[in-house]
Order: C-alpha cells, then sequence, then structure tokens
C-alpha cells in the first residue's frame, strides 16, 4: 500500500542523510505514520428499532457499508479526500434509500430539488449547487463548482448548464421519481425524517474534506432551499480544526451556521473535537428546537457523530482496521484516537 511504501522511503531517506559518524538519535524523530479515515451520514429523524423492520434495517446497513467500503478502496490506495467523498456519495446518491440523488424527496408541486457542496479542508475551497432538478450527481456538479469556476454556489438552470458545460450526466427529471418518495409526499408522512447525505474524510496526505448531498425536505415550497449547500452551515472543513457534514431541520443550521460553530469553538475555544461537536448539537441545537446531527472528524482522526433525534444512519471506518455502521441512539457516535 501507498502508505508503507511511503514511510519506508521517508525511513531510507533519513537513514542515507546521516552524515559520516552521526548516530541516529541525532537525527530528528520519524514523523507519525500517516493514516486515513471516513465518515458518513444518511440522515437523521425519527429512527427506532419498532419503526424500522429487521429487513429494512439489515438494507440500511449494509448500503452504509457499500458506500463506506468505496470510499476506503480510495484513501487506502492514496488517494485524495475530495475522491473519497466524491465516490462515497455517489453510492448513497444513486440509491433510493436515502435523500439525495435518486432517493430525493419531493416538492409540494411534485419535483425533485436537490442541493449539494463540498470543501477543502487545505486550502478553503468550496463549491456547491442548489435547486437542481436534472443533474445525476448533485455533488460531482458541487466538485466542478469549486475546481472550474470563480464561484462557489450556483443554483437551478445556471447551475445545470454549467454542469453540461463540464460534461456532466445531465437526465430527465423523471430519473429521480421513486413511487415510495412520492407517497410521502402524498400522504405528507415524512415531515420528521431528513435523509441527507454526507461524508468526511481524512487521507493520507494529511488533509480532510466534507461534502454533502440532499433532496431537501417533503413538501418544500417556494424553492426553499436549506443548509447543505450554505458552506459553514451543513458543509464545512478546513485542516486547522474539522470537518463536518450536517444533517437535519436545515433552517436551524443555517441560523447557527452549525458546521463552522463547531470549527470555530476548536479554533478559538481549544475545545476537541467531541466537546465541540456535541455542545452544537446536544446543548445550543436542543435549546432553540433545532433536530438533527452531525458527522465530524480532524487530522488526527478523531470522530464525532453526535445527534440530537432519536436515531442517524451513520458510520466511519479506518486504516488501522477499525469499522462500524450504526442506527440507533445507544449505538457508538465517536471514536477518540
Amino acid at each position: 500500500m501507498k502508505k508503507i511504501l511511503f514511510v519506508c522511503f521517508f525511513l531510507a531517506s533519513v537513514l542515507f542523510s546521516c552524515k559520516p559518524g552521526e548516530k541516529k538519535s541525532d537525527v530528528a524523530p520519524v514523523a507519525e505514520e500517516l493514516h486515513w479515515a471516513i465518515v458518513i451520514h444518511g440522515g437523521a429523524g425519527v429512527i427506532t428499532r419498532d419503526r424500522l423492520t429487521p429487513e429494512a434495517e439489515a438494507e440500511y446497513r449494509g448500503m452504509l457499508q457499500t458506500a463506506l467500503d468505496t470510499g476506503a478502496a480510495v484513501l487506502d490506495d492514496g488517494g485524495t479526500a475530495l475522491d473519497a467523498i466524491e465516490r462515497t456519495i455517489h453510492v448513497m446518491e444513486e440509491c433510493p434509500l436515502f435523500n439525495a440523488g435518486k432517493g430525493a424527496v419531493f416538492t409540494h408541486e411534485g419535483r425533485n430539488e436537490m442541493d449539494a457542496s463540498i470543501m477543502d479542508g487545505s486550502n478553503l475551497a468550496a463549491g456547491a449547487v442548489a435547486g437542481v432538478t436534472d443533474i445525476r450527481s448533485p455533488i460531482s456538479a458541487a466538485r466542478k463548482v469549486m475546481e472550474a469556476s470563480p464561484h462557489v454556489l450556483l443554483a437551478g438552470k445556471g447551475a445545470s448548464e454549467f454542469a453540461a458545460e463540464q460534461g456532466l450526466e445531465i437526465v430527465d427529471p423523471s430519473y429521480f421519481y421513486t413511487e415510495e418518495r412520492y407517497q410521502q409526499l402524498r400522504k405528507a408522512l415524512d415531515k420528521d425524517k431528513f435523509g441527507t447525505v454526507g461524508c468526511v474524510v481524512l487521507d493520507l496526505h494529511g488533509n480532510i474534506a466534507a461534502g454533502t448531498s440532499t433532496g431537501g425536505m417533503t413538501n418544500k415550497r417556494y424553492n426553499r432551499i436549506g443548509d447543505t449547500p450554505i458552506i459553514g452551515a451543513g458543509n464545512y472543513a478546513n485542516n486547522n480544526t474539522c470537518a463536518v457534514s450536517a444533517t437535519g431541520h436545515g433552517e436551524f443550521f443555517i441560523r447557527y451556521t452549525v458546521a463552522h460553530d463547531i470549527s470555530a469553538l476548536m479554533e478559538y475555544k481549544g475545545l476537541t473535537l467531541d466537546s465541540a461537536a456535541r455542545l452544537v448539537v446536544k446543548d445550543k441545537l436542543v435549546r432553540v428546537g433545532g433536530s438533527g446531527g452531525v458527522i465530524a472528524i480532524d487530522r488526527k482522526g478523531n470522530i464525532s457523530m453526535p445527534f440530537n433525534s432519536e436515531g442517524m444512519y451513520r458510520g466511519y471506518r479506518t486504516s488501522e482496521g477499525s469499522s462500524g455502521v450504526f442506527i440507533f441512539a445507544d449505538e457508538p457516535d465517536r471514536l477518540i484516537r
């Protein structure tokens, strides 16, 4: 694996750079071995064991694991955090189980309007799309905005025009139709389920990044846009602090700039990743009635996945072999290294 080759090359370069008579102890200590980690979420809401059949639970856990394995393969091969995020979220956008891409919920008018964003923690570059209806992979469109335009956020028809110019796949809006989501609109039974997908990553190069993709809220009107494409609200990454992807009631995450607030608490108050994430999600949001959760990672590979709803689809995997997919409130929601 590339990380092993990197460490071996580094050791060799140090040994052969010793001057005659110089002891190994005189040489600067070798840096710690690089490692990677990936964390995902598939939405938070009223998710309890009595509401989820054993078959549905197994299906969700299986898809979470597939998404994690996809990103892990990229990272283990030395790929970047951005590549891992894009490919991982592709898997979830193509799965009707999640409220993103193919599984996007319907608006009041019976359309699918999707949002996505991505952010590179190494340089604070970011890109986002909002209210798109015909871009097969919104997360890929967000990355194109970041890398191939001078802008951060494009919306609606303009975003689609740009995506087409960049060679991304444009589909008929009917592609996103699923009967289950349509029935949820008709019956208005999905008000408390959010289903946004997200991914945060630490790669072998020591960089972190975050990506989030969603279909928004069932029955939304007036081209409502939530926190997902808003940098600092539903998505944020900064190598100096952390990478965060959020899911929940977007209006609260926008008003309280949730993703950036976690970063700011680490930078200005010296809080650990887990302490900052829990303060925001389990204290600040709860006090104002905001429901949802976040996944977050720092450059040491510490992982936090707090939520204040009854459940959140989530999981992580690391280069050391630690891994898990979780749904309910009594399952793990952190990994402290």
